[in-house]
């Protein structure tokens, strides 16, 4: 279970927080010592893509801490206003340039160790232009048998590209859910 406590003031009024219990709840909260305000701390949503052209992924390599220099799909954390749809396809906008069609939800993972919540949607590329952006060193496809494996930054990218070769070897798609420990 992730245990931390990052809040330190009140968002409302600024005081310090303490963490407790509160009455009628069963979890740690930072609750105001001025105003009683409870703030609640929830996962982060990353969003993304897995991005097809023909028998390829696209993949970005990595302009930013953390695993700078390393691969990963196009994805980041989903802003307020957006749905996961619309996230997954403005990181892919952002990070890659790319143009592309979702086709559904593919992976859901929970990173419970770092409190956030990974949804990548399979993509099919409209195009092959790509403009990366300042967050993207370079961006690129890939065959499966080109993917660096050893140089991709997260977890969650190396299983979401192992689901999609596996499914696209038995030629059915699915919505994977899983934990990544």
């Amino acid at each position: 279970m992730l245990v931390s406590h990052p809040i330190k003031h009140c968002r409302a009024c600024g005081a310090a927080v303490t963490y407790l219990v509160p009455v009628d709840d069963n979890r740690l909260r930072a609750v105001c010592n001025q105003c009683t305000t409870i703030h609640y701390e929830n996962p982060l949503n990353v969003v993304g893509t897995l991005p097809v052209w023909q028998d390829q992924v696209l993949l970005c390599r990595r302009n930013i801490e953390p695993r700078y220099g390393l691969w990963t799909l196009p994805a980041g954390f989903m802003e307020l206003g957006e749905s996961t749809a619309q996230g997954a396809l403005r990181e892919t906008e952002e990070e890659a340039g790319a143009h592309v069609e979702l086709l559904g939800l593919y992976t859901l993972l929970n990173v419970v160790k770092v409190g956030q919540v990974h949804f990548f949607y399979r993509a099919r590329m409209l195009d092959t232009h790509l403009a990366p952006g300042p967050e993207t060193i370079e961006a690129r496809l890939f065959s499966e048998a080109e993917i660096p494996w050893d140089e991709l930054a997260f977890r969650t990218v190396r299983e979401t590209l192992k689901l999609y070769f596996a499914d696209r070897q038995r030629g059915q798609f699915g919505v994977h859910c899983a934990d990544i420990a």
